[in-house]
């Protein structure tokens, strides 16, 4: 038995407005839900970002109450051909990238920020693809 894959992955959030202004404007994901002074969805690519406001999910009642807080990390996978159009995105939307790594073997990183400061990263395809 095998898992195939990480579905959704979930960030804790403080204000829906600035992470839809941040992932549908700025990074052009497609908004797949909101709910109001609860949480905000976007597809990033196969997988769904979740984007839930701490306090809201905390005290929920319909599903097993979840929350979080600090500055957590994920990794966005492009094709290669698109890393540097992505970087390039990233910059004329006025996001600084904090560094940029050379994995090795012809891989390339970005890291840059949110507006809660999680550390986001594109990472080019192929990395950590099995041998």
């Amino acid at each position: 038995m095998e898992v195939k894959k990480i579905k959704e992955t979930c960030l804790y959030i403080t204000d829906l407005e600035s992470s839809k202004a941040f992932y549908r404007g700025k990074l052009g994901f497609e908004q797949i839900g909101e709910v109001k002074d609860r949480h905000v969805f976007f597809r990033a690519g196969a997988s769904v970002l979740l984007c839930f406001i701490a306090e809201a999910s905390k005290k929920s009642s319909h599903l097993p109450p979840h929350y979080g807080s600090g500055q957590l990390h994920l990794a966005f996978e492009v094709e290669q051909e698109q890393y540097a159009p992505w970087k390039e995105k990233v910059l004329n939307a006025g996001i600084p990238i904090e560094q940029e790594y050379d994995w090795g073997g012809g891989f390339l990183s970005f890291y840059f920020r949110d507006p809660d400061q999680h550390l986001l990263e594109i990472v080019m395809e192929g990395m950590w693809e099995r041998s």
